[in-house]
């Protein structure tokens, strides 16, 4: 669990609980509405299995007394932490819940021992793209994948 900043209201991020899989999925919902019509179909986590993420203990959620305002998903993977997805509740956008995510996200990698960590976003969110690069994530490669035109992005993390 991270403290919370001093500038933002009281959140925590903590696991996700089992109970908590169907809460997710329609927080992904809403995140991820408004690109189904830029990339012209589902975004890949918007089909997740959270049910499974959680028993895995791969879902991160980010809670404030207002409830659940945004979540991750990360992998361990053999040589860095895979960050599979990072969502906000869409009235949340812009008060800086997303770059605690990132942080936690970040953070979480070093504990673990990792001095990397990657992700994707789809080729057509431009605003993810730059948002990812100004937190010092860089792409590695492009390539088009179970339909989608995705953009694959890492960063090395200082121990």
């Amino acid at each position: 669990m991270i403290a919370p900043d001093a500038a933002l209201p009281t959140w925590t991020i903590r696991r996700a609980g089992r109970d908590e899989a169907p809460l997710l999925a329609a927080l992904v919902e809403r995140a991820y509405a408004a690109w189904v019509p830029v990339i012209g179909r589902r975004p890949a986590p918007m089909d997740d299995d959270y049910a499974a993420r959680c028993a895995a203990g791969e879902a991160f959620v980010l809670t404030d007394p207002g409830g659940m305002a945004g979540l991750c998903v990360l992998e361990d993977r053999p040589d860095h932490l895979y960050l599979d997805n990072v969502a906000l509740e869409p009235a949340r956008q812009g008060e800086g819940l997303g770059r605690a995510l990132l942080d936690f996200a970040e953070a979480e990698a070093r504990r673990r021992g990792y001095g990397e960590i990657r992700l994707l976003t789809n080729a057509l969110m431009a605003r993810n793209i730059a948002l990812y690069a100004a937190r010092g994530y860089r792409e590695w490669d492009r390539r088009r994948e179970h339909g989608f035109s995705r953009v694959f992005m890492r960063k090395a993390l200082a121990a």
